[in-house]
């Protein structure tokens, strides 16, 4: 799973995904701070399935804070966009690109409105964010079109011709960006669309291209810099907007926390509403956790723990899955339930087995549900937090 952090320069984009990953990534106050894509491992959020057992994990990847585990993603930062992206103004050929093999966006934007649509910054309130949110819809949607667009006469012929169906037909022709048939399937039937493609329109194409858009790059607003006083008010309005689903944040304090956490200076849970402090603060540093702990105090969290579980658990619906054994949890070194994988929801007992090895898929014999005892079979589909027994043959 790859998610996409993107928006428009200097909105707080790389803050958040160095909040997200505490990767090292260039932030700076200008347009175009971030040219290469930045890559790094995020983690989303789940309850540690050990402690109903009066254990702790041990991840063998992510890690245990308190009751919560932490299992990893992967995040791309990619270069900043501007409108025009998909007619190559600024980076936008080489941000299209990077994204291509993105399953899900967080768009990041400045709901302050203090930053304007070509990344500058202006005086706060002066500039509205929606502005942000349609302009990235509209040019991802116009990328898609392009690509539908490049050889579609011949390609509607021959796959008419051919008798290939119109929804694989199209699925094949997007396959290099990550598009499946199953994502074609529903944009065809939110379209309404015809399935003679010779007999479409410019406009039923742009049409599909959005709707495909929304199934294969779903995006999430991150809706940035709430601590400044304008934030709250473009919110509201905002929110009855659109119809993307929006998240307050503070990506720049979500960071100040997790290096204070790192720094062993406070001890704070990504996505709680509070934190302790441990070690000795300098004035400024105590200054500046005294504005976070009122931001908390307000928003309930920073916001960033909870984008990254949204889009992972809620907008893609994919479920954490543990292997373990009805006898024990612990692998042949004594650590207690090291792997954990997300899979997307409706996964069944077999694909688990293939996901953990490719003999255990081919030789299934049962699953074993660890925490009922109950024997299951290939087809059962699988639960957020389930932990399976495979029983595969020799």
């Amino acid at each position: 799973m790859l998610i996409g952090v993107v928006g428009k320069p200097n909105v707080g984009k790389s803050t958040f995904f160095r909040a997200a990953t505490l990767a090292e990534a260039l932030i700076g106050n200008y347009p175009f701070a971030t040219i290469e894509p930045n890559h790094g491992t995020a983690f989303v959020k789940i309850k540690d399935a050990a402690r109903d057992f009066d254990k702790v994990s041990n991840p063998r990847e992510g890690y245990v804070h308190g009751k919560a585990r932490f299992v990893p993603t992967e995040l791309i930062d990619v270069a900043g966009l501007v409108p025009g992206a998909s007619e190559g103004k600024g980076m936008g050929n080489k941000f299209l690109d990077d994204l291509s093999s993105a399953d899900a966006l967080i768009h990041v934007i400045d709901i302050s409105g203090s930053t304007n649509e070509k990344g500058e910054s202006v005086e706060k309130g002066s500039y509205d964010p929606i502005n942000d949110i349609n302009f990235l819809e509209e040019e991802l949607d116009t990328w898609i079109y392009q690509i539908m667009e490049r050889g579609w006469a011949k390609f509607a012929r021959q796959a008419q011709l051919s008798g290939t169906p119109s929804d694989r037909a199209i699925a094949e022709h997007f396959s290099g960006i990550k598009i499946n048939l199953g994502m074609v399937k529903k944009a065809f039937n939110n379209s309404k669309l015809s399935n003679k493609l010779t007999e479409w329109s410019e406009e039923d194409m742009k049409k599909f291209a959005s709707e495909l858009r929304k199934k294969a790059k779903p995006i999430i607003i991150a809706a940035n810099k709430m601590d400044v006083s304008t934030s709250k008010a473009n919110l509201e309005r905002i929110k009855s907007q659109t119809d993307s689903r929006i998240i307050p944040s503070s990506a720049e304090f979500e960071l100040a926390l997790r290096e204070a956490n790192k720094a062993k200076l406070i001890d704070y849970i990504p996505g709680e509403n509070h934190f302790e402090i441990k070690g000795n603060l300098t004035d400024k540093q105590k200054e500046a956790l005294a504005q976070v702990k009122k931001f908390l105090e307000t928003n309930k969290s920073t916001g960033v723990q909870d984008i990254l579980n949204t889009i992972v658990f809620d907008i893609l619906e994919y479920i954490a899955i543990h292997p373990g054994g009805v006898s024990k949890l612990e692998d042949s070194k004594g650590n207690v339930l090291p792997d954990c994988f997300l899979m997307p929801k409706g996964s069944t007992a077999l694909d688990f087995a293939y996901r953990l090895h490719t003999d255990f898929g081919d030789k299934f014999i049962r699953a074993v549900d660890v925490r009922t005892k109950q024997t299951v079979g290939k087809e059962h589909n699988l639960k957020h937090l389930d932990i399976i027994e495979i029983i595969a043959g020799k």
